[in-house]
């Protein structure tokens, strides 16, 4: 399959107002939480369907999926087994982050599972993970210690796409150096135990396409963490800008891009799923190219 030789994520965040119009409809009975859950899955797997040779993962935004209840969260299982079977890893994006007790519960709702008097649990058997690290070391080191039994990864929010992300990742410490390169030394240091023979680590890191800046900065912190980079096309950033990202190798590097897909009819008109393979694989070609180059440099 091409998409193994790709660092493109398929974001996948979907809104019931906005499906592709096939699954834009009202008209199947049921409740309300069910159509909608139903209208999702369809959507998700014919935006997989489309774009499953140009990517490598797909990205499922939680609270996109929790917001239509029970039938949201059988929805996320849906479609996360449905990329499996594609060849996709799936990435559980939703930023937890907790004392470690309920930290525990997240990783095994996300990753693992749990064995309860009743029989055992499974929980969604995510390939990676995003944590929130505000809550310091002890909120991350379950997802850690969930990922690795599994064999997963935890993808660690460091600097992130959002234009708030000044307000406090870029604080100057009394130290010296701002919030986020405390956060990148944080996540070196959980990472080193889980570097693999390919010289990547098992802990990666959050650092957004739109203030590609900081990119090289925080390769010289995380030398083998797997670098999430979000923010590439509705929010601004550019692929052409992320180069330091493959120092490590194209796995280095991996590009995620939600709208800018699924959405990519809206901008070039067409049919919804051949606007969104010619997107997914303009990227991925992209990428490619810059992370062969960036390999080269070095």
């Amino acid at each position: 399959m091409a998409g193994r030789e790709s660092q493109i994520v398929l974001g996948l965040d979907p809104d019931p107002r906005a499906l592709w119009p096939e699954f834009g409809g009202g008209a199947a009975p049921g409740p309300p939480a069910e159509r909608a859950a139903s209208a999702v899955i369809g959507h998700c797997r014919a935006l997989i369907d489309a774009t499953a040779e140009a990517c490598v993962a797909v990205k499922l935004q939680l609270a996109c999926f929790e917001r239509l209840g029970a039938s949201g969260w059988s929805a996320l299982h849906t479609v996360a087994a449905y990329a499996r079977t594609l060849g996709l890893l799936v990435i559980a994006d939703g930023k937890r982050g907790d004392i470690p007790v309920s930290a525990t519960a997240y990783a095994q709702a996300l990753v693992g599972g749990v064995e309860t008097p009743f029989g055992p649990l499974q929980g969604l058997g995510a390939d990676l993970v995003t944590v929130n690290p505000l809550m310091g070391s002890d909120a991350i080191e379950p997802f850690v210690t969930a990922a690795r039994a599994t064999g997963a990864g935890v993808l660690v929010l460091v600097r992130t796409s959002n234009p708030g992300a000044a307000d406090i990742e870029d604080l100057t410490l009394r130290d010296g150096g701002p919030v986020w390169e405390r956060v990148a030394s944080l996540v070196d240091g959980l990472g080193r135990p889980g570097v693999g023979a390919a010289g990547l680590s098992d802990v990666g890191a959050v650092v957004g396409a739109t203030a590609p800046e900081h990119l090289e900065r925080a390769r010289e912190l995380m030398g083998g963490a797997p670098f999430l980079l979000p923010g590439v096309g509705a929010q601004g950033g550019r692929v052409e800008d992320l180069a330091p990202a493959f120092a490590p190798g194209r796995a280095g590097g991996l590009v995620t891009a939600s709208r800018s897909i699924a959405d990519a009819h809206l901008t070039t008109g067409g049919e919804p799923a051949a606007a969104a393979r010619a997107a997914a694989e303009h990227l991925r070609e992209t990428a490619w190219a810059l992370s062969g180059r960036s390999r080269a440099a070095s």
